[in-house]
């Protein structure tokens, strides 16, 4: 298992991952599979301040995780919002909390103070991740997404790095 920056080749194979959950998951309130040119648009808001890492296993993408901001206003500078996403086949298998280490330790590096992760309320294996990590349930809104014919609600989880 490595755990690294992604690269622009990875792009087809977090397509897919991100696709799957699109498909068959409440983890993303998108309801169409994105292209490669929205991903690659996408890919491109990544950067040192913001960085995307995927979990490589045998040569193939197992998933990926990154912090984007969390909100454009100034004041919220040293927030980011984290999303990690695992193919279907590797799911159970301690990949996301490789990714999860490795990008909490990214952000603590980058000077950031809190991490927040919207969660869609029902995802335990995702809130578990979470808590493992030192994340707290900060509040829950109530259906805000519709998806699969039912109102969604989500519960936001924070980690406030440096207390």
């Amino acid at each position: 298992m490595k755990i690294r920056d992604a690269m622009i080749e990875d792009l087809p194979s977090m397509l897919a991952i991100y696709n799957e959950a699109i498909r068959n998951l409440t983890a993303t309130f998108d309801l169409v599979d994105q292209t490669i040119e929205e991903r690659e648009k996408w890919f491109h808001k990544f950067n040192r301040k913001y960085p995307l890492i995927v979990a490589e296993h045998n040569g193939e993408i197992a998933g990926y995780c990154g912090l984007s901001a969390y909100n454009p206003k100034a004041a919220y500078a040293n927030t980011v919002e984290l999303s990690i996403y695992l193919s279907e086949k590797h799911r159970g298998y301690g990949i996301g909390g490789k990714l999860m280490m490795e990008v909490i330790k990214r952000a603590k590096k980058l000077g950031y103070h809190t991490i927040i992760a919207g969660i869609t309320e029902g995802n335990d294996a995702s809130v578990k991740l979470h808590e493992k990590f030192g994340f707290e349930i900060a509040g829950r809104l109530k259906e805000v997404g519709y998806k699969f014919g039912k109102w969604q609600n989500v519960l936001y989880l924070q980690l406030i790095l440096n207390e």
